[in-house]
């Protein structure tokens, strides 16, 4: 049966006509085209590569860019591609947003335009993949002390260092990589099959099942200075593309809380318990329902406003970080009380509850844990930072 929307507040009434529109054509491909193989992915430990030509044809792949193919879609557009996207698997909405705001973000802000010309296309299109090499074994929350070190040699760039936890590595033709010179950190695109560059699945992992996670590792990778993002230069410009990411996210963990949701009212209102009651019968169950839906719409109304103050080049990473922050943690509770409201059918995969808790465990702390952005946050409305 398809979707038919969680929307307490009229919070519909705020998009427009176009907006609604491409909501609706991510709906559909999700509840059609998704939906029908994501517990197999998620069961298999297997992305489901053989969407990527779909979805880029529906221009879900770097959909707010400009120019180069893509769609040039609103910032709001995007979220709610996002939102529908997340609403059946956070790891193909991960895909998506690393596709768009990882990789072809940063080419598309401080790439050569020769680069723009040779990958964008490539990325838009699905005919090429692309992942975003900054996070280290010994450096998660702190880019600042990254190790991966470049060195100039000629016309060419010395790379040696790892980077993990890297969301489509196993499946890229091309990652984007920050590493540290004498110049400041740098951006560079590295190709798959360049000598002294090596990728490694991780495997055994209980969330994010159907997304590839992987290693990369560096040891005397030589690339061209062509191949050097010459726009970027310094952290800024790797935070930057992550301040893109997170706004997804904030908007796409409204989808997995929405699919918990309307899950544990359905089931509650069909589950007889008590003298044949419904289990909706029951104030306890009313209370979980009523926080879940308050804080869904406490969300989307959250990230409507993040998407109008983006497209007006107005949205602050302060801000983002408060999407991000609280949205993924009002996902993860809906994903408990859910669980909860299921009993032992909520463990199940035949309800969605337990992938959506397993994935979103992994999204609140990707990006930028919780922690970090409560502190991105209190240093925005005290001036003081408290990192260390």
């Amino acid at each position: 049966m398809a979707f038919r929307g969680v929307d307490y507040f009229a919070v519909d009434s705020l998009f427009g006509e176009e907006e609604l529109m491409v909501r609706q054509t991510a709906r559909r491909f999700a509840d059609e085209r998704i939906l029908p193989l994501i517990r197999d992915c998620f069961r298999e430990a297997r992305f489901p590569r053989e969407l990527i030509p779909e979805m880029a044809e529906l221009g879900f792949l770097g959909a707010n860019l400009e120019g180069y193919g893509c769609a040039g879609m609103s910032n709001v557009e995007y979220g709610l591609i996002m939102q529908e996207l997340e609403r059946v698997d956070s790891g193909v909405r991960s895909f998506v947003s690393v596709q768009g705001a990882l990789v072809m973000y940063p080419i598309h802000s401080y790439g050569s335009e020769e680069q723009k010309q040779r990958w964008l296309p490539a990325l838009q299109s699905g005919k090429a993949v692309g992942c975003f090499g900054l996070t280290e074994p010994d450096f998660g929350s702190n880019p600042a002390g990254m190790r991966a070190t470049a060195r100039r040699d000629g016309d060419s760039w010395i790379l040696n260092g790892e980077k993990t936890w890297i969301t489509n590595g196993g499946i890229s033709d091309v990652a984007v990589v920050w590493a540290r010179a004498p110049e400041g950190i740098l951006g560079f695109l590295v190709e798959t099959g360049t000598p002294g560059y090596k990728v490694s699945d991780i495997h055994g992992k209980w969330s994010m099942r159907a997304s590839v996670t992987s290693s990369l590792s560096f040891s005397d990778c030589r690339v061209k200075d062509a191949d050097r993002l010459p726009g970027a230069r310094g952290l800024k410009a790797p935070l930057s593309c992550l301040t893109q990411a997170r706004y997804g996210i904030g908007c796409g963990v409204i989808g997995a809380a929405m699919d918990c949701y309307e899950t544990a009212r359905s089931y509650s209102v069909l589950r007889k318990q008590f003298d044949d009651k419904p289990i909706a019968a029951h104030q306890l169950v009313q209370e979980k329902l009523a926080w879940m839906i308050t804080e869904i719409t406490k969300a989307q109304l959250l990230a409507v406003q993040a998407g109008r103050l983006k497209d007006r080049g107005k949205l602050e990473p302060a801000q983002v970080s408060m999407l991000k922050r609280n949205n993924v943690a009002m996902a993860l509770e809906c994903a408990r009380l859910s669980r909860d409201l299921l009993g032992a059918n909520g463990i199940t995969d035949e309800y969605p509850i337990m992938r959506h808790l397993c994935n979103l465990e992994t999204v609140k702390t990707y990006e930028g844990t919780d922690h970090i952005h409560a502190l991105v946050i209190g240093e925005k409305v005290t001036g003081v930072a408290a990192y260390k």
